[in-house]
């Protein structure tokens, strides 16, 4: 992993905000660090408020923001007493510790701080850094992860079982971290989670974190357990057009609503699909918990809709009657399908969430490989990803987009290209690689569009 850190750069950041702005946007422009919002940042600073007086304020990354293009407004400045102050309490339900951050804005118009806010709080440095390594996550996701972390790391990190981020979690780092660390502690790593790194100053935490994360490659490259198997660039091209149709429907149908279903092309997602073992490695859960909002928890592996709805009612079943408060089941569709023929699928409402569908899982394809030349993948437990997907903070985050499809400025409008009109005037038909259809609304005659892009599926009906 490469240090990104220029000091020509740093230059043009002035202040201890604006230096977290700068290697908040470093840690967001690797996409093996934090993916799509993920992972958050904080800086503590003192100010003078509206009557003159001095008070810590903490700056920690607000909902919503990615940290590759964080601004300033990004971050969500709270009164640090107060935080410290909750992470004393014996406990607080989530809607309180929300209201409570949100009460202590020094900027009402700042986003919801992150629902990490008490945890940076209570950690006693000026700068922490926390993302979801892949490295590290692909370590701690074995089965004899915190060991392998203890052997990487020694007394330098301080070690957190798994706890649903929130209050407990802040809790519980409270207690551990208090007990365990060190003048030497340099970084925390949170089992099947992500990893914290901090510093007096924007550089250092950084730079721990960096070096952190390169120790834990350099790991699996020493154990022979980086390289995965080149992906295969020959796969048989079939006619497969009707069957993507037919399972796009059948999974609209399950959702509720027209979905866009998306053939990533991906050499890797092929080789995975045609692994003999892909039902036992891709069964076991997400790479982090947080996942299961965009992916679910695991995908469907072939084709069969119908069974894998009703063993998705299995799971929720089996989990929600041990939950403190009753839960309503999500649609049961599949968002990743992995079948033999087209190979690594993304299914969503439009384009943005098939994207991010599409990186969590190149990316979850990626570590398991390396965890399994490691000794073998190991998720958490379902019932730990139920409380995940089911967590309203977790669900309130898809609900702030409540667009449909990407193309809806098309709603109502009859639009239908010949197919075979777009194949004749091509000059070379056997190149088009990918034809998406979208329907655009529900109709008796059903309207829809078909767009060329550039990868491999064709949707038509």
């Amino acid at each position: 992993m490469k240090n990104l850190w220029s000091d020509a750069d740093s230059t043009l950041f002035d202040g201890d905000l604006a230096l977290r702005v700068y290697t908040s946007r470093l840690l967001g422009k690797d996409p093996t660090l934090v993916l799509h919002g993920g992972g958050n940042t904080s800086v503590k600073i003192t100010e003078s408020n509206i009557v003159g007086n001095q008070e810590e304020i903490l700056y920690v990354k607000g909902s919503g923001w990615d940290l590759e293009f964080i601004e300033k407004a990004g971050f969500s400045p709270v009164r640090m007493n107060h935080m410290l102050s909750l992470a004393k309490l014996d406990t607080l339900s989530d809607p309180q510790m929300v209201n409570e951050l949100k009460t202590q804005l020094t900027n009402a118009t700042s986003p919801t701080p992150s629902v990490e806010t008490i945890l940076h709080a209570i950690l006693p440095f000026k700068y922490v850094d926390h993302t979801h390594s892949d490295a590290v996550v692909t370590v701690t996701n074995t089965l004899e992860g915190e060991d392998r972390i203890r052997e990487i790391y020694g007394e330098r990190v301080v070690i957190i079982p798994y706890v649903m981020p929130g209050f407990d979690l802040a809790k519980d780092v409270a207690r551990i971290f208090s007990e365990q660390s060190t003048d030497k502690t340099e970084g925390m790593v949170l089992m099947n989670h992500g990893i914290f790194s901090f510093g007096d100053s924007a550089k250092e935490s950084y730079d721990r974190m960096i070096s952190l994360v390169n120790e834990a490659e350099n790991y699996l490259i020493n154990k022979n357990a980086w390289d995965i198997e080149k992906p295969e660039a020959n796969f048989e091209q079939k006619n497969i057009s009707n069957q993507v149709a037919e399972l796009r429907q059948k999974i609209s149908l399950t959702i509720g609503k027209p979905v866009l279903m998306h053939l990533t092309n991906s050499l890797l997602g092929f080789n995975f699909c045609n692994k003999a073992d892909v039902k036992r490695i891709a069964s076991k859960g997400p790479l982090t918990p947080d996942h299961v909002i965009r992916t679910k928890r695991i995908p469907m592996i072939g084709r069969d809709i119908n069974k894998y709805n009703e063993e998705y009612a299995s799971y929720f079943n089996k989990n929600e009657i041990n939950s403190k408060a009753r839960k309503t089941m999500l649609d049961p569709a599949p968002r990743v399908i992995l079948d033999k023929e087209f190979g690594l699928c993304a299914v969503g409402k439009n384009m943005s969430e098939i994207g991010i569908i599409s990186d969590i899982y190149e990316h979850t394809m990626e570590s398991i490989l390396r965890a399994e030349k490691l000794g073998g993948f190991e998720a958490l437990p379902a019932k730990d990803i139920f409380d995940l997907e089911y967590w309203d903070l977790e669900q309130a985050k898809l609900l702030k987009n409540k667009s449909s499809l990407a193309f809806a400025r098309y709603r109502n409008r009859r639009f239908r290209i010949s197919l075979f009109k777009i194949i004749k005037s091509m000059a070379k038909p056997a190149i088009l690689t990918k034809i998406i259809l979208i329907e655009i609304a529900r109709e008796p005659s059903p309207v829809r569009l078909v767009r060329i892009t550039r990868a491999r599926t064709a949707v038509i009906s």
